[in-house]
């Protein structure tokens, strides 16, 4: 197995959910459904006010180009098309629906051929996205025949707190097993890695029983070993270039999770409409996995596992790279992976400082940046030099501003110069 340069090793804080079997959060009232809540354009509404759904049912359409189709979370009316929060803290459109609690459901129709293409297809219908954050459409993702001979599920799960793909490679091997079967059927692998860090005995053993041809990778413990580049180096050895895909280099990576939703579509006929989230936290009276409808308000979740509101911080996402949540009236999406409370211990808030010039975040960034460097640059407004410093190689992993003394916003820093080169094209 090649290692990665660079990481960091925060505390897993793991235990607090790790224990804790998979249950289900009681569907809400009502649910705010997202329209772009993944990579690509927003889904154009098929429905209108007043219309009756049911759950699964398909209530707005993939745009061209990339985008994803949204499914019904739950049954009953729509109240209409309308503006939200998002955890951005900008107004999007949703769809409101007012649940009945019949839990009528549709199913997609039986997928009689196991064909490439038909998987593709079948994937897309259900509105898949990538579920380890990203939310990139699966579909465009694994339309790759051709170019790439190895799929790689990502259940490697570094970040800490976050137990929710633990939890599935525990309790549904199999179907995860399956849906990377699919997932490598659909995009023309011949071989199949599925990478889980060492920390996971549980899920390793599980997987090994289950996994036939995919062969069960064990990681070495280290943040952010499921980065898509690095866990590439570590299960294949080869190195994506700067600006390219996994797919040029013969790679393609899906989540865990993903896999799950790809089994669910292909032999159940289900669409893409909730998820398993980790609610955690030293702040969190019940931390808990739990099966959330896409559009649920956080402030259910919140409530459900008796977690305080007035914590220190709650972050969507894990801590090293999850958003901070200002309203829990934000709804869940189908990137959504867990919901900390963090208290003030946890949060470590403290005053930024001048740079002491110690050279910690160089030693750990694992993309061989200089972070201080391209902040510098940022600063001086020098987009050019931070360029040249490498912000576009970013990974966004937080290594950075982890091990900083001085508590500097390198991470936050080297993110917008890399979003300022990306927009004026330098």
């Amino acid at each position: 197995m090649a290692r990665f340069g660079g990481g960091v090793h925060p505390a897993g804080r793991k235990q607090y959910s790790s224990g804790s079997a998979i249950a289900r959060l009681p569907d809400p009232k009502e649910v705010w459904v997202p329209l772009s809540k993944h990579i690509g354009a927003p889904a154009v509404p098929v429905v209108q006010a007043g219309e009756h759904v049911l759950r699964g049912q398909r209530i707005a359409a993939a745009a061209e180009g990339i985008s994803a189709n949204v499914h019904a979370p739950v049954a009953g009316t729509v109240k209409g098309v309308v503006t939200h929060i998002t955890s951005a803290g900008k107004k999007r459109e949703h769809i409101l629906i007012e649940n009945d609690f019949s839990d009528e459901g549709v199913t997609l129709p039986p997928l009689t051929e196991r064909t490439p293409e038909a998987v593709l297809a079948r994937i897309a219908e259900a509105g898949i996205v990538g579920m380890g954050g990203a939310g990139f459409p699966t579909a465009v993702k694994l339309d790759v025949c051709g170019r790439v001979d190895t799929l790689l599920v990502n259940g490697a799960e570094c970040e800490p707190y976050i137990t929710c793909d633990d939890r599935l490679l525990r309790e549904h091997p199999r179907e995860v097993a399956e849906g990377a079967r699919l997932a490598g059927l659909a995009c023309g692998a011949q071989r199949l890695l599925i990478g889980i860090e060492k920390n996971k005995p549980e899920a390793i053993a599980a997987m090994k029983g289950v996994c036939g041809q995919a062969e069960v990778l064990p990681l070495r413990t280290r943040y952010p070993q499921g980065a898509e580049k690095q866990l590439i180096y570590a299960g294949t050895g080869r190195v994506v270039p700067e600006g390219k895909l996994p797919a040029d280099c013969g790679v393609v990576v899906i989540n865990a999770h993903t896999a799950y939703a790809v089994y669910a579509a292909v032999e159940r006929g289900e669409p893409c409409y909730e998820r398993v989230m980790t609610v955690s936290g030293g702040a969190v009276e019940r931390p808990a996995n739990l099966w959330v409808k896409v559009g649920t308000p956080l402030r259910e979740v919140a409530g459900y596992c008796g977690a305080r509101e007035d914590c220190a911080r709650i972050v969507s996402g894990g801590p090293m790279m999850g958003e901070a949540v200002f309203s829990l009236k934000v709804c869940a999406a189908k990137t959504t992976s867990a919901l900390l409370f963090l208290t003030e211990e946890e949060a470590e808030t403290g005053e930024s400082s001048v740079c002491i010039g110690c050279g910690k975040c160089v030693q750990a960034c694992p993309m061989g940046l200089s972070p201080v460097f391209i902040e510098s640059a940022l600063l001086a407004k020098d987009y050019a030099e931070a360029k040249r410093c490498g912000a576009s190689a970013c990974i966004e992993c937080g290594c950075c501003s982890y091990v900083c003394p001085a508590k500097r916003y390198l991470a936050q820093s080297v993110r917008l110069a890399k979003k300022i080169v990306r927009e004026r094209g330098i």
